[in-house]
């Protein structure tokens, strides 16, 4: 290495060198020659509206409401006011619980229009949950479905209601949605402005709570700052215009739903198309064909239901031309069948987390067909990302595994009333430590190996479950599959394996044996086989491998091994 002195003297590493050093460590930044938009959501909208006034902006099909951009920013305008008229001010909390329908969409743009923070509410949870997510976010009004899948929200909120202090107002779409817009009539134009003129673009507007696979879920609180910024790179990436309609099945409460699909959409001037309530895989097929869509959005487990569909060949895709499959590792197979029988060429997958707006990496149109379908592409727009090992904190040199971890615009303003769990998770330098296992390659395409806490340790071998899952999809019988750990006296962790045939497909233990040897390591080759009909699922999609652990424990009468290895 050389050294160069300065005129004081001290040592200076060279450039060069230091350039050089990076460039083999796993580090990224991304593009910043677009500038960031610094408006609030509201102040986006009613600019979309201007340039497309008569552009298609907001589409249920289920409800057989259509409107324009101008008579959506209308609708909003009307909302906000009747929050307005019901005295919301900015800052208060406004929960929201319900599936996907227009007067969602409405409500979120209408309350980031007055400065109000929306709280999304999961359409799973039942009254212990709900409980806690009014009472430790403090909110002040719950807007709901009646109810949904056989669930009484209505009820459920009347039990709970008591319990929650802060809790002043309910409003039903079913029952209480006209009566709540004829309030509004009474707030003027300039009432409305005069309550936007207060906001800030770095301003929270929204909290989303963490699924919380152990203890209580956490408030992710985000800016209009972050997500309408999450949103708009993007649509930028996925070549968004005016005219493209995207299909939107995934639930609006979750990030995927109200960013990567309403933001990514109303900051381009493309169309919200809601196929119906809850993911029905025909009606999205039937949504898709009967509007024409360009772009479908859905987690993998989505797109599989889509392609056994019966009668899936005889509906007509063939407007699509791309999308967004995100949520969890996208299997090989499911992505080329993706791209061929659903004429999504240009389909991209994005990674990410609700702590993060949620995107950080996103692969790109035009990239090779390897990595489109291996990866998770390479860094967002204005965001930074490095892979680290997790004990020393240092970063590992590309294509070594590490923890994944972002910097930049899209971070969370930190956990709502949570300072201890936001600082383990945000460090002093205000990187992200999303928790999983990834790598990057020599040209900054980031693949996903795991969970940090899914990692198999099988008698001193590191196992990454996802590499096990790839190589059995290959399998002509096998729709769907999911790799855990189980306790192992002998080994610490055993290799388990949850599969889920084909419809007609049969294949035995033996068999899967028999395919796996002189494929794949010898340690990597599951002790254990499942066949079932389904996984445990959150409600975005995401397969719930706590669940699949404890219920193998019991099932293979690990409970004592289980005991010791957690004590």
């Amino acid at each position: 290495m050389k050294n160069i002195f300065d005129d004081s003297g001290t040592v200076t590493v060279d450039a060069q060198h230091t350039r050089l050093h990076m460039k083999n460590k796993s580090y990224a930044q991304g593009d910043s020659s677009h500038p960031l938009l610094t408006e609030t959501i509201g102040e986006n909208l009613r600019n979309t509206a201007f340039k497309f006034p008569d552009h298609e902006a907001l589409i249920s099909v289920q409800q057989s409401y259509r409107a324009t951009y101008s008579q959506l920013s209308e609708q909003v305008d009307a909302v906000a006011k009747s929050f307005l008229a019901i005295d919301v001010k900015k800052g208060d909390r406004i929960g929201i619980w319900s599936p996907n329908r227009f007067e969602w969409v409405l409500v979120q743009y209408a309350a980031a229009r007055i400065g109000a923070i929306l709280v999304n509410i999961n359409p799973a949870y039942q009254s212990h949950e709900l409980t806690y997510v009014l009472c430790q976010s403090e909110a002040s009004i719950i807007v709901a479905a009646l109810s949904f899948k056989g669930t009484n929200y209505k009820a459920i909120i009347e039990e709970v209601s008591p319990s929650c202090a802060a809790l002043r107002a309910s409003i039903y779409f079913e029952q209480d949605w006209n009566s709540f817009l004829s309030k509004g009539k009474s707030i003027s134009d300039e009432v409305l402005a005069k309550a936007e003129k207060k906001l800030q673009f770095d301003d929270a507007v929204n909290i989303q709570y963490t699924s919380g696979t152990t203890g209580f879920p956490k408030g992710v609180t985000l800016s209009h700052y972050n997500l309408l910024n999450n949103g708009y790179f993007i649509g930028r990436r996925l070549n968004y215009k005016a005219g493209d309609k995207v299909c939107i099945p995934v639930p609006f409460y979750h990030c995927f739903g109200m960013v990567i699909g309403n933001l990514c959409c109303t900051s381009h001037g493309a169309c919200m198309v809601i196929p119906s309530e809850g993911f029905d895989p025909i009606k999205v097929l039937e949504a898709v064909q009967k509007e024409r869509c360009t772009s479908l959005y859905g987690v993998p487990t989505m797109f599989i239901g889509e392609l056994q569909s019966p009668g899936f060949d005889q509906y007509d895709l063939s407007s699509l031309r791309t999308g967004v499959m995100a949520g969890s590792p996208c299997p090989v197979e499911i992505m080329k069948q993706v791209q061929s029988k659903m004429f999504m060429r240009d389909v991209e997958i994005c990674y990410g987390m609700t702590e993060t707006s949620p995107v950080s990496t996103q692969t790109t149109i035009g990239t090779p067909l390897e990595k489109q379908v291996s990866t998770v592409g390479t860094v967002q727009d204005h965001l930074e990302i490095k892979i680290i090992d997790p004990e020393t904190g240092e970063m590992v040199d590309r294509n070594q595994p590490g923890e994944f971890c972002t910097r930049g615009y899209s971070v969370m303003i930190g956990y709502w009333n949570n300072e201890k769990a936001t600082s383990d998770v945000l460090d002093k330098n205000r990187w992200m430590h999303t928790g999983d296992l990834a790598t990057m390659d020599d040209e900054g395409y980031i693949n996903i190996v795991g969970r940090i806490k899914d990692m198999i340790i099988r008698g001193g071998e590191n196992v990454y479950p996802r590499e096990i899952e790839e190589f059995l999809y290959t399998h002509p019988a096998i729709a769907d599959i999911q790799v855990i750990g189980v306790p192992s006296e002998k080994y610490g962790e055993e290799i388990m394996a949850w599969v889920k045939l084909k419809s007609g497909g049969y294949v035995t233990e033996e068999e899967l044996h028999e395919f796996c040897k002189k494929q794949i390591a010898h340690f990597k080759i599951p002790r254990y086989w499942k066949f079932v009909d389904s996984f445990p699922m959150t409600v975005t999609g995401k397969v719930r491998k706590v669940e699949m652990r404890a219920a193998s424990i019991k099932e293979l009468g690990l409970e004592e091994i289980a005991k010791i290895k957690t004590s």
